[in-house]
């Protein structure tokens, strides 16, 4: 068990803790959660000696062991098992347990093709990944993790989530993504006003508690300031009078002993509006046939297809290294394909952020000049607003690009997206550098946001939150699917999650039970095929009576303008004729509306009928 005791950290001004105490329990596994900035990092590095503090004490016990990510990378054996065979603890019994480092390697994405080439050929992605691969299997008596997802595709995440839920020493845990967290831990501590609260579940519950003791505070703070404007208000009218005297006396005592509320400062979070450009057609963006490699022999995308309409939530998912930054480029058109068609509609207007788009920031320029660069026409006042929504304010935002951490030029590059007008929004991997208040933040923007959305991530809570389609890679090929990632779980899942599940980790996994699982997947099938096929023409006729409803709107509304015309020209008969045909469109749009209301609850009564009978099979 860890403890820390009155522990403060300050650089210059900026205070992160102030006189902090906690406690790391036997088997606690704990998400740490804060803002950027706020001290989480450097909480880890205190912890691991990497730091001091100003003031205060961590007491780790003799002979813990506690095993971290290193930012510095260093291979010194031949081979991708050798080294990561080097974190396994020495065994008295000299059992082999080589199978250990394999089944953690084939966790994290490594073939066992990848085994025997050497650590310095891997990318750095993968290098990472075999630094981590070492920590794991090393299994400490505390393992901290700084944002091990940045490093690891959707499939491997899934691996490590199951891994994590059967560890069975401490973990302290700093990720963005908030599914992720709350998946594995059994503890949220939260770094907040430079003051550390911990408690057992996940952090909606940590956050709720927060976020309810300072409406508390601010209430009783409230009160008591208009009681304290009434006492002063008694004293100053009654201080001279010999009578008044002793009550006076009382009051001031009073006011004295009770002391000042002060009022919480706001702490800031990132305001994402994207800023929605007007779009009348149907089809955004059309891809027929599309083709592309690095390798002649090795086709990375071959033939691939697809129709982006104005409101499409479009994810595109997969391992690292099958071609998911590739596509969004290609639709983007930042990089040419090599065979079929793309079609824009002519009022397209496009916004991208690509994960090579920091590197193409002007070092020298400031942050409010590149904001400004890509609307020159905009004002230094509108441009300083926005680079305050992206946490740039005051002089902050004079700060050159050189000297800015890489999650702070990603908010820069989201700051150029928020002054591009746009219909279609294309992102690749936008919550890497975020912090979970500012994750949210952008799921909303998305979620409001007018127009199509295609974007590349690994977050699982944000492909549940936003996802309505996917481009699926998986098993050497592109796929698209049309549902939630939810339903893509439940009727297809990732081929490399039933090797993986073959593989027994090295701590004992929990069991399930197999009995039936088959015929329970195939009954599974059944009723998604049937839920798509009923949900599919509710949700069609729901959209062809908008589209009916919006279309009579529009044309009353350019009836009523030729009855104003015909008005004044004083065309008795004109008027008649066109009055009578603006109450046929009312009532039509009447009726429609009846409609619309039966298919709204119809739609609602059938997701639940579906959803309990998914829940009866559970």
């Amino acid at each position: 068990m860890i403890q820390v005791s009155n522990l403060c950290k300050s650089y210059g001004r900026q205070v992160l803790f102030d006189n902090v105490s906690l406690t790391v329990g036997r088997g606690e596994r704990i998400g740490l959660v804060g803002r950027n900035g706020h001290g989480k990092t450097t909480l880890f590095r205190m912890i691991l000696g990497q730091e001091q503090p100003d003031s205060g004490v961590i007491k780790i016990p003799d002979h813990y062991s506690i095993g971290h990510l290193s930012q510095h990378l260093r291979f010194t054996q031949k081979s991708v098992l050798r080294e990561a065979c080097l974190g396994l603890k020495p065994n008295e019994y000299g059992i082999d347990e080589t199978y250990k480092a394999e089944t953690v390697l084939h966790g994290l994405g490594f073939s066992s093709d990848d085994f025997q080439i050497g650590p310095e050929a891997l990318s750095g992605g993968f290098q990472v990944r075999l630094s981590l691969a070492k920590v794991l299997v090393s299994e400490p008596d505390l393992l901290l993790l700084d944002e091990p997802t940045n490093y690891l595709d959707i499939i491997s995440i899934r691996w490590i989530k199951k891994f994590l839920n059967n560890w069975g020493s401490e973990l302290m845990l700093i990720t963005h993504d908030r599914g992720f967290m709350d998946s594995v831990t059994t503890h949220t501590m939260a770094i907040h006003r430079c003051k550390i609260r911990k408690m057992p579940g996940t952090t909606e519950k940590l956050y709720g508690q927060i976020f309810q003791e300072e409406e508390i505070y601010e209430q009783t703070r409230v009160n008591e300031d208009k009681k304290r404007k009434a006492t002063e208000q008694f004293i100053n009218r009654f201080r001279a009078k010999a009578t008044k005297a002793r009550a006076v006396q009382s009051r001031v005592k009073m006011l004295e002993k009770k002391g000042v509320l002060e009022k919480l400062s706001d702490i800031k979070d990132l305001d994402f509006r994207f800023n929605s450009a007007p779009f009348t057609g149907r089809r955004i963006l059309e891809a027929d046939g599309i083709c592309f490699s690095y390798k002649k022999e090795e086709p990375l995308i071959d033939g691939f297809g697809i129709a982006v309409e104005k409101h499409d939530r479009i994810a595109v998912i997969g391992q690292n290294g099958r071609g998911k930054t590739t596509l969004l480029s290609i639709l983007a058109g930042e990089l040419a394909h090599q065979g079929g068609r793309i079609s824009r509609h002519p009022g397209t207007k496009q916004a991208y952020f690509g994960q090579a788009n920091i590197e193409r920031l002007n070092p020298g320029m400031t942050v409010e000049e590149e904001v400004m660069s890509v609307h020159p026409e905009h004002n230094r006042t509108s441009v300083r607003s926005i680079c305050g929504l992206m946490m740039f304010s005051g002089d902050d935002a004079l700060k050159k690009i050189s000297v800015l951490s890489g999650g702070e030029k990603s908010r820069v590059l989201l700051a150029k997206l928020l002054v591009s007008p746009a219909n279609i929004i294309m992102l690749d991997e936008p919550t890497n550098h975020l912090d979970m208040e500012s994750v949210d933040s952008l799921v909303g923007a998305i979620d409001s946001f007018d127009g199509a959305v295609i974007i590349v991530t690994h977050n699982e809570m944000v492909l549940h939150s936003l996802a309505t389609r996917l481009i699926v890679f998986d098993a050497g090929k592109i796929t698209l699917f049309e549902g939630t990632y939810q339903d893509f779980l439940d009727r297809v899942g990732w081929s490399n999650e039933e090797r993986a599940d073959k593989v027994k980790v090295s701590i004992p996994a929990r069991e399930e039970k197999q009995t039936g699982k088959k015929e329970m997947r195939r009954l599974r099938a059944e009723l998604f095929s049937e839920k798509s096929r009923v949900m599919g023409s509710l949700q069609q006729r729901l959209a062809d009576a908008e589209a009916s409803i919006m279309s009579l709107e529009k044309r009353a509304a350019d009836a009523g303008s030729e009855l104003l015309e015909a008005s004044q020209r004083g065309d008795g008969n004109s008027v008649r004729k066109i009055s009578k045909s603006i109450d046929v469109s009312k009532e039509k749009i009447e009726s429609l509306f009846k409609e619309l209301e039966w298919l709204t609850s119809e739609i609602i009564k059938k997701t639940e009928e579906f959803e309990n009978r998914l829940k009866e099979m559970s």
